[in-house]
């Protein structure tokens, strides 16, 4: 490999709009995200499963289940 090509590698500290930080490896030594694992709800257990039920009754509706 070619020192002179390869990109500068970094131990950067990632921030969530949460306001969760963590350390991970980047060739940025600063990354800013919109959501991470304590704030998103598949992680969270916080899902919302609205989407799903309306497609459960609309099925049944439409075949006359309960």
């Amino acid at each position: 490999m070619q020192e002179s090509i390869q990109p500068k590698y970094y131990q950067a500290t990632v921030t969530c709009n949460c306001g969760n930080t963590f350390v991970t490896g980047s060739t940025k030594p600063e990354l800013h995200v919109e959501i991470c694992s304590k704030c998103h709800p598949f992680y969270t257990g916080q899902q919302k499963n609205t989407a799903a039920r309306g497609r459960i009754d609309a099925f049944n509706k439409k075949y006359g289940l309960k």
